[in-house]
């Protein structure tokens, strides 16, 4: 998930991002996720306008982004504060005749350009994490209208007492990592009414992300052979990988879909 820290202040300028993004940039997607889930989520809500106006925060290089203006018919802005991904959102949307409707805007997501009540939806696939989930909800509540609506998903543990391993693995590489339980509390505690909640099959983390992913890493390994820091990178990117194909069952990505409550 081209680390935890993806969209993270930290790695502005850090050599450490320059060869995580060399790894992962040109990949189909920088998370899990498809565009099925992508459009299940989307029909779980009722009664979202004709065309309505959609925020994809944290948006990478967009899959996601096309799929929605492609299912809604309307325009779509998308945030992501690295250039590189914008532009490979720019290139796909042009490909698929979709540039008129795909509007990438190059903002942080804590702090972006946009005016109170300006969306009636906002999306935010693999990114609320960033800022933590709580904190995002509260932070991105005032741009929707009344009633407008959310969708986003978390990395989530799927059971109670979560294999050693992995515990010892996301402690380290995700130390906020909660229950789906509790992301059901954040976002009711946040303003909003849960609409509904799926858990992304294991294909969402396998056919756009992981192989991909995996494939490229052998090319990494000669391109970095002669430098320590590079291969230390890489092997992080198979240990996640590798975790991932150990303990499909104990943890996931959760599509959670909601509706803000009316503002007084």
């Amino acid at each position: 998930m081209l680390t935890r820290s993806k969209h993270g202040a930290n790695f502005m300028g850090d050599r450490t991002f320059d060869i995580l993004l060399d790894i992962h940039h040109g990949l189909p997607r920088q998370g899990p996720g498809d565009d099925m889930c992508t459009r299940r989520a989307l029909a779980m809500f009722d009664g979202l306008p004709a065309a309505p106006d959609v925020l994809d925060v944290g948006c990478g290089p967009g899959m996601q982004t096309l799929a929605l203006a492609e299912a809604l018919g309307s325009e779509v802005t998308a945030v992501d504060i690295f250039d590189v991904f914008l532009d490979e959102l720019r290139d796909r949307a042009q490909e698929r005749g979709l540039d008129a409707m795909v509007h990438p805007v190059k903002a942080s997501m804590d702090a972006m350009p946009f005016a109170d009540a300006s969306f009636d939806l906002i999306w935010a696939e693999g990114s609320a994490y960033v800022m933590g989930v709580g904190e995002a909800l509260q932070a991105w509540r005032p741009l929707l209208r009344d009633g407008g609506c959310i969708a986003f998903t978390e990395m989530v543990w799927l059971v109670d007492e979560p294999p050693a391993e992995a515990a010892s693995f996301f402690g380290q590489e995700y130390p906020a990592m909660t229950d789906v339980p509790t992301n059901l509390q954040l976002i009711r505690d946040a303003g909003y009414e849960v609409v509904g909640h799926f858990t992304l099959p294991d294909s969402a983390w396998w056919d756009n992300y992981y192989a991909p992913l995996e494939a490229r890493l052998p090319e990494m390994r000669r391109k970095y052979a002669d430098d320590p820091q590079g291969l230390d990178m890489i092997a992080a990117s198979q240990r996640e990988i590798d975790v991932r194909r150990q303990f499909p069952d104990a943890y996931g990505y959760e599509f959670f879909v909601a509706k803000s409550t009316y503002m007084t």
